[in-house]
Order: C-alpha cells, then sequence, then structure tokens
C-alpha cells in the first residue's frame, strides 16, 4: 500500500493491494519523498513522476492510465502544494492498485532506479551475505542493481538449487535481537533492490534471510524430492523448533533428537508436520482490540489462518484462530503516533457467525509482513480451488507477475477507519459455508502437551 504526506502537516494514508505494502510519499523543499514501511526507500521529483505517466501512458494507454495532476504555469501557493501532494497521493495509489499497472516493469523499476539514485549507491559488483535458516551465511557476487529476483536466482545457483525450485522460496529482511529473537520486517518485493534495502538500513541487526515462500505442508514433498531442498527445509525446520515457534512435547523431542543424530532428515520433517503450528511464522508481542480493546496478543501466521494466544486485562490467557476463508477483505492503515512513530494497523473483516461480521484490528510494527501472509495463504488457496499448479503459481510469484482480483481484498485509507462500512464494495466471499465462532480460555501454565485447539472454529479447506 502506499500513502503520501506532507513534511509540515504529515498526516499518512495507506492503500495498496495484493502487494500490501505501505508507500508514502512525504514533500521536501524540493521532491517527494516516499517511504516504504515508515523507511525512506527514495527521493523524487514533480518532473520524475510525470516522466513514469508519460512511459506507462505510451505502454498501456490514456484509457487505462489513471489522471496525472497538471503542470501549474505560475507558483504554486501552499494550498495547491497540499492539493498537488494529494492529488499525486491518490495517483500513485490508483497505478499501485491496479492489477496491470502495478505489476508492471515500469513502476517497479521506476522505484528501483530511484532507490538507487537516493542512496547514491553507484552501480558495481559488490558481495552480498544471504543468511540461511541454521545460521550459516552464504555469499553470492551481485550487482548493486539487481532486483529482488536477480539476487534470489544467484542465491539458488550458488546453492545448486534446480531452477523449477527456486520460487518455493523467498527473501525476507528480518531483524536480529541481541538475544538471537528474529522478528521479521517484510518479504522483499520487486520493487526495490535488496543490497541497497539492506545497506541503507546501516545497521548489522537487519539480515536477508533465505525461507520457504508456501504455506501448505503438502508441497514439502516437491523440495524434499531435491537434496538442496531438503536440506533448506530441514534446517528451517530445526529452526522453528529451537525458537519454540513449533511445539514439542519431552516425548517428540526424543524422538527428533534421535532422529537428527541418525541424520534422518526426512523422517524428521515428517515428525516436524505433525507438530503444532510447524510452517507457520510467528511476530512480535502487538496488541489486539479482540476480545477486548487494549489485549496483549502473539500472532502467528500459518495454515491458513492467523493465531492468536491473547492476555486479557485480568491476566487469562486465551488462544484462537480466524482462518483466512472466513475473512471478508482486510486493510492496512497508518497514521502518525508522536513526532516521528508511525503506527501500523492490520483490521480484517471476519465472519464470526452466520450472519454477523466484525472487524479485528491487529496494532503491530509488522502488520505489513502479516497482510502479506495473509495474502500469500489466499493465492494458494484460489490456485487449490481452480484446479491450478501451484509450481506454476510459485514461479510466477517469483517473477512477480502474478495478478489479483480487486474482489480478493480490501485495503482502505484512514478516514474509512471511522466509517468502515461505508459505500463497501461488494467483495467475493473466499468461503460458502458458515460456521459459528467461540472463544475459549487456556491456563496460563499450559504446556506444549496440553494447550487446547483452536478457539475460533473455522472452515477447512474442505469447505472451499
Amino acid at each position: 500500500s502506499m500513502y503520501m504526506c506532507s513534511q509540515k502537516t504529515v498526516k499518512f494514508l495507506s492503500f495498496g493491494k495484493m502487494t500490501c505494502h505501505s508507500l508514502s510519499l512525504c514533500l521536501s523543499p524540493q521532491a517527494y519523498n516516499i517511504h516504504v514501511n515508515g523507511v525512506l526507500h527514495c527521493r523524487v521529483r514533480y518532473s520524475q513522476l510525470l516522466g513514469l505517466h508519460e512511459q506507462i501512458k505510451k505502454e498501456y494507454g490514456s484509457n487505462v492510465v489513471p489522471a496525472f495532476p497538471p503542470k501549474k504555469i505560475f507558483t504554486l501557493t501552499p494550498a495547491e502544494v497540499e492539493q498537488r501532494r494529494e492529488q499525486l497521493e491518490k495517483y500513485m495509489q490508483a497505478i499501485r492498485q491496479d492489477p496491470l499497472l502495478g505489476a508492471s516493469e515500469s513502476f517497479n523499476s521506476f522505484l528501483r532506479k530511484a532507490q538507487q539514485e537516493t542512496q547514491q549507491i553507484p552501480t558495481e559488483e559488490v558481495a552480498i551475505e544471504i543468511c540461511l535458516c541454521n545460521g550459516q551465511k552464504v555469499t553470492v557476487n551481485i550487482l548493486t542493481s539487481y532486483k529482488t529476483e536477480d539476487v534470489l536466482d544467484a542465491v539458488a545457483t550458488k546453492l545448486d538449487l534446480p531452477d523449477d525450485l527456486v520460487g518455493y522460496f523467498s527473501l525476507f529482511l528480518v531483524r536480529e535481537g541481541v538475544d538471537g529473537s528474529l522478528s521479521f520486517v517484510r518479504k522483499l518485493q520487486e520493487f526495490e533492490l535488496p543490497y541497497v534495502s539492506i545497506t541503507s538500513s546501516r545497521s548489522s541487526e537487519f539480515h536477508i534471510v533465505l525461507r520457504k515462500s508456501y504455506w501448505d505442508m503438502a508441497y514439502d514433498s516437491d523440495v524434499m524430492e531435491n537434496r538442496v531442498g531438503l536440506n533448506l527445509l530441514y534446517a528451517q525446520t530445526v529452526s522453528d523448533i529451537e525458537r519454540g515457534w513449533i511445539l514439542v512435547n519431552k516425548d517428540q523431542h526424543r524422538q527428533l533428537k534421535s532422529l537428527q543424530e541418525k541424520g534422518s532428515k526426512k523422517e524428521f520433517i515428517h515428525l516436524g508436520q505433525t507438530l503444532k503450528y510447524y510452517g507457520y511464522i510467528k511476530f512480535d508481542p502487538c496488541v489486539t482490540d479482540f476480545p477486548e480493546k487494549g489485549c496483549q496478543v502473539i500472532v502467528s501466521a500459518g495454515n491458513n489462518e492467523l493465531n492468536f494466544h491473547v492476555k486479557l486485562p485480568n491476566e487469562q490467557m486465551k488462544e484462537g484462530s480466524f482462518k483466512v476463508t472466513r475473512m471478508r477483505c482486510w486493510r492496512i492503515t497508518s497514521s502518525v503516533s508522536g513526532s516521528v512513530n508511525i503506527k501500523l494497523e492490520l483490521s480484517f473483516e471476519y465472519l464470526m457467525s452466520k450472519d454477523r461480521l466484525q472487524w479485528v484490528t491487529i496494532t503491530s510494527d509488522q502488520a505489513i509482513m502479516m497482510s502479506i501472509c495473509l495474502q500469500s495463504m489466499v493465492d494458494e488457496l484460489m490456485v487449490k480451488k481452480s484446479g491450478g499448479s501451484i509450481k506454476k503459481m510459485l514461479r510466477k510469484r517469483h517473477n512477480g507477475s502474478i495478478h489479483r482480483s480487486d474482489s480478493q481484498q480490501a485495503v482502505k485509507s484512514s478516514p474509512l477507519l471511522d466509517s468502515p462500512d461505508a459505500n463497501r464494495e461488494q467483495i467475493v466471499k473466499l468461503s460458502t459455508k458458515l460456521t459459528s465462532v467461540s472463544l475459549r480460555g487456556i491456563s496460563a501454565s499450559n504446556s506444549a502437551n496440553n494447550i487446547s485447539n483452536y478457539a475460533f472454529e473455522g472452515i477447512g479447506d474442505d469447505d472451499l
């Protein structure tokens, strides 16, 4: 999603489609600062944006491209400057939301080139480190101008990962804590240059990690057929268990340790697949308004759901899951909290019962990563429902050419937070069978042995 702001009167609006990223445009004295997830991505002038418009119009025709704010002969007044900013914001929103224009090479290459120019990094050969899940680092030689797909291909070549398996993996920007904890910032996208992104972070706590990019464990078998794929999947499973993302009881731990000592990687993964939260991504503690406002929550994404471990104000712990098949739509909104801090929220409209939809909001710095997880789950479900090939979808995703329907997700701007149902567009439901949703408590002392089943009962894949 994208939003724009003026430097004097800062106001943030978020929007977007399936790319689920937050881009902002801030007016500086002579240029617009484009931010991605609150971090400066690039700086562009009006003339550059006009050049982008002319290029896209030339390629796709005037009837496809939205209207661009016109040039002015006289010097703009402060009110006109703000009006132009708002118009450019709407223009960039329209481009990014369009399934054709937003995924176009013209648009994404414009952002990549502007990113490189803004960070003043010349095109030259450099070495970049990519971390594997076991902590091992792979160094590959690339050009600073390599886009995400190029870097992923270079890593795959270095690891000898077959071409048809490259799309099963993605590059993620993560932040490593002093205690070794891992916090996912985002999946690297087609509009950025990984080397420039990691260099501009100017912090050694940020790393680029290679992980699998799919959710359905049925596709593990494709990856495990190859030696390199097996090793990568095994390393990720071991890491997720060690980090506590996958729950293991004492007996299962003994079995896993025995398989590890024997070097039985496939058997280790097969056992891992039976464990709770296998294949999930765990997010940092954050805040939710469900079941009541101000609740502390740990969110995990996987198995076509968002799993909540909620701490209520009375210290009671509750667990529940929101199935993606019961989400009507979702949106990301952002606002300024204080002078510089950007507050991100992920809100989704959920089918609580047969005739009751309710908005649930998560306030988290990782809201965009959560949104990306939701969308990739929807992508897989849609392909599975249509009988398509997951291999083709993953390869398209790798190539940045997957197109999505307007009906799959709605991402609204900040003003709609006050009236989320106003002029609501018709959204195609991903599910048709409706079941009730309940919440039940769990003891704060529960271990991996006795954590209760999912508290929010949703429909599964068979109900699609």
